[in-house]
């Protein structure tokens, strides 16, 4: 089997040597190019036209994010950020790169020295080989198409209490285009499993807080859950809520099939707690994370939507659930946000309003 090819994208010199080190260092893998700012790797990416890239952020002449939108329009590789996720400029260009097209994101490993290297490199490692899987597409602008028509989908019986949503690679820009839309005034709380890097999920949150519509925050243990209000699962915790529905649940329970936070755990703690009362979303991921926990939505008599495969970057997660018949609906990234309103229209949310968003 034909080794991995892999571009670097990096300006500094050390992190440069040691990626390079890290990625020979497994047979899986060839190092085929190395470049020191945006415009090489461009250049590179035509050229060489490697199987995937690591992308540095802050470079000279050209950044990471600029960078990774040319590839995606000129020649489609698979994109890892390699990031600080200590630098909070850096955080937001590297949750804009993911909007145009880059992958995931990854911190920058911190060298042999540090007690967590061994831990970082094999999660490292793991990344690219997994996103150097994943087929990618052109990306061109962004052109309004109109929203299909929905049809035959049961209301949450009784209203919708609350918007469960489990999600992987693609997750940032398409949480980032739902939430742009959401209603400002939605009346229920949203719950989100979001596959990512350690160390990411604040700056995520904190990016998606700016450009959408309604509040998004890291979830914290206890506190009570608010509408137009959406609640990422934290590092390393599985999300649920309480048995009564109205406070955030974080648990240390072991992964599911690997994965802490887990689609699964998210929606069978919702489903025990609101019943046929929540609607339960799968979204552009790969693998099947949420496919088991989505059997107690259906069970329960709650509305199941599936991001549909042709916006989906990964159409792994939503295709487990559609095959499983699990999915009422399966709709394009466009076309979600309307389904969720009408849900709420079918019924009216029992959670009170909230006006402010802080």
């Amino acid at each position: 089997m034909a080794a991995i090819r892999v571009l670097i994208a990096e300006d500094s010199s050390t992190v440069r040597e040691l990626l390079r080190a890290i990625i020979d260092g497994d047979p899986r893998f060839a190092v085929v190019g190395v470049a020191t700012n945006g415009v090489e790797a461009v250049q590179m990416a035509k050229k060489l036209k490697p199987d995937v890239i690591t992308m540095d952020i802050q470079m000279p002449l050209m950044d990471g994010f600029e960078a990774s939108r040319e590839i995606m329009i000129d020649v489609p590789t698979p994109i890892v950020i390699v990031s600080s996720h200590y630098d909070v400029r850096e955080i937001t260009v590297s949750m804009q790169a993911l909007s145009v097209g880059a992958l995931a994101v990854h911190a920058k490993p911190l060298g042999p020295d540090d007690p967590k290297f061994a831990d970082q490199t094999e999660e490292f490692l793991r990344t690219l080989y997994t996103m150097s899987q994943v087929h990618v597409i052109r990306h061109v602008r962004k052109r309004d198409l109109p929203a299909p028509p929905v049809t035959r989908i049961r209301p949450a019986a009784g209203g919708c209490r609350a918007v469960a949503i489990a999600i992987s690679t693609g997750g940032p820009a398409a949480l980032r285009d739902l939430f742009q839309t959401f209603p400002a005034n939605y009346p229920a709380p949203v719950l989100v499993v979001q596959h990512i890097s350690r160390g990411f999920i604040d700056g995520l949150a904190t990016w998606l807080n700016a450009v959408s519509a309604v509040r998004v925050k890291v979830a914290e243990q206890g506190e009570s859950l608010q509408p137009r209000t959406v609640y990422l699962a934290p590092d390393d915790r599985h999300l649920g809520v309480t048995l009564a529905g109205d406070q955030v649940y974080l648990a240390d329970d072991p992964p599911i099939k690997g994965f802490r936070p887990s689609g699964t755990y998210l929606f069978e703690s919702v489903a025990k707690a609101y019943g046929a009362n929540v609607v339960g979303v799968i979204m552009t991921g790969m693998g099947d994370d949420g496919v088991v926990g989505l059997r107690a939505i259906h069970a329960a008599g709650g509305p199941i939507i599936a991001q549909d495969e042709e916006s989906s970057v990964v159409f792994g997660m939503p295709a487990r659930a559609i095959d499983a018949g699990l999915a009422d609906v399966v709709l394009p990234l466009t076309a979600i946000v309307d389904q969720l309103a009408k849900q709420i229209a079918n019924g009216g949310a029992t959670a009170p309003r909230n006006d402010a968003k802080s």
